[in-house]
């Protein structure tokens, strides 16, 4: 089954735009991202309508962030993706007739939703702010220079 990218993909986008005080065009996303930016443009949408980022029109325009840092958690973007499964594992069928696969459904279901209600809470703890440190901490030793550009060069 094919995992769903898009929270490390967003959150990686938007770590990538608060380095910048000018906004970045989907172009020049989608190249750091080595996706398409009809790709960036349809996610960050989402991330608009949810009050997340803004995006500005003609010469000069693009994406910027719409919040401090500190104010979005991860739970925050989770939401505005449209709250993506979260587990690729799940019962064999939803309504099934045998009593035994009924007692796993019951047993799976109740781990299930308390994984989810744990990791929902852990997401909305954690803000891009705290993800923005631990890159400014890891970048520390390139002379705390960020370029877009270059970002994923070995």
């Amino acid at each position: 089954m094919k995992r769903d990218t898009r929270l490390s993909g967003v959150l990686h986008v938007l770590l990538h735009m608060a380095e910048h005080k000018t906004p970045l065009t989907s172009e020049a996303l989608a190249k750091a991202m080595d996706t398409h930016a009809v790709v960036i443009r349809r996610m960050m949408s989402g991330l608009r309508e949810h009050g997340l980022v803004r995006s500005e029109k003609g010469h000069g325009g693009g994406w910027t962030l719409a919040r401090d840092l500190a104010t979005i958690s991860l739970r925050d973007v989770y939401d505005a993706l449209g709250q993506p499964s979260l587990f690729a594992v799940g019962n064999r069928a939803e309504k099934p007739k045998c009593l035994v696969e009924q007692a796993v459904n019951a047993a799976l279901n109740q781990a299930f939703d308390d994984a989810e209600a744990l990791l929902l809470s852990r997401l909305g703890h954690v803000t891009l702010a705290m993800l923005n440190t631990d890159f400014r901490n890891r970048l520390g030793d390139r002379h705390n220079r960020h370029r877009l550009e270059t970002a994923h060069a070995s």
